[in-house]
């Protein structure tokens, strides 16, 4: 199988949850801590090896593409104060990942997004991140996701157990076991279903790695629920059709994942990432602890 290089990152929201901070900066560049949650995706493609990353992006988004690129004003500034360690933290974002972004002018939904990774992507495998989930460096699912393709084809889709009553806030995958622990073998897929129709317990997140016979499924897929061209849909008809790309495989993941697209869970993140910091745990952890007991 051919070896995974390209990442897609599509990150052309509007973050309407996060009104009105998004109003003028994109959500993908809201910090958690002291880093834009962008900026832990593309460090996570790099670490799997994807050093090609395409970022899908749309209007009011050019912020994402400064902070890739290289700030001379701002480095030569810390070169003459002789701030070497923030010199570093500055240039990191530059020196990850070979850089490339393309517009997704009408948001038409995840699948169209995708679809516009096509003419970059070509006609090799590649993976998807989303901005909103953050994946734990410790907890490398996107390299066992790239293990999986390149031993068994076809596309590998990421899941996580939930409970009942929040599948209707996923796509749901129904399931076959595998003689492997945590792998499945993914056979149907519905997206945000009913309470009561989810297939199963295991909903879909934020990472998926594809073939490319997914670009021409996508090409003939009508809009699906909330008037968009869901990337589930095209999923369910390669797990429904191997002939048309392959098996689709999933990897269950029960390691630490960081969700920012919903305010509670954002804040979470910045609470649970403040705290695991060497620099920065220490006070913290204990100033949370006073201030918990004192609260409550």
């Amino acid at each position: 199988m051919r070896k995974i290089q390209k990442a897609v990152i599509p990150a052309a929201g509007l973050g309407t949850r996060f009104l009105p901070a998004t109003k003028a900066t994109p959500k993908e560049m809201l910090p958690v801590v002291d880093k834009p949650a962008i900026q832990y995706v593309v460090e996570e493609a790099a670490a799997a090896g994807l050093s090609d990353v395409l970022m899908i992006t749309g209007r009011n988004k050019r912020a994402l593409e400064d902070h890739f690129d290289r700030n001379y004003e701002l480095e030569s500034a810390l070169t003459r104060k002789g701030d070497a360690e923030r010199l570093v933290r500055v240039q990191e974002s530059s020196d990850l990942a070979t850089m490339h972004y393309v517009r997704q002018g009408d948001p038409r939904g995840l699948g169209h997004a995708v679809l516009c990774a096509a003419p970059h992507v070509g006609d090799e495998p590649f993976a998807v991140l989303l901005g909103d989930d953050l994946i734990d460096p410790r907890d490398p699912l996107l390299t066992r996701m790239t293990e999986i393709r390149e031993r068994e084809g076809g596309s590998v889709v990421a899941l996580m157990e939930v409970a009942p009553e929040q599948s209707h806030l996923y796509g749901c995958a129904a399931v076959e076991p595998t003689p492997e622990d945590g792998i499945v073998r993914v056979t149907g897929l519905v997206e945000k279903p009913e309470p009561g129709d989810a297939p199963s317990n295991l909903a879909v997140i934020g990472r998926y790695v594809l073939a490319p016979a997914v670009f021409a499924v996508l090409r003939e897929t009508e809009p699906g629920r909330g008037g968009e061209i869901q990337l589930t849909d095209a999923l369910q008809q390669l797990a429904a059709d191997e002939k048309l790309g392959g098996p689709v495989h999933g990897v269950v993941f029960r390691g630490r994942r960081y969700d920012t697209g919903d305010r509670g869970d954002y804040l979470r993140a910045i609470v649970r990432l403040a705290c695991e910091r060497e620099d920065l745990g220490p006070d913290f952890r204990s100033w949370l602890r006073t201030y918990v007991a004192s609260e409550l």
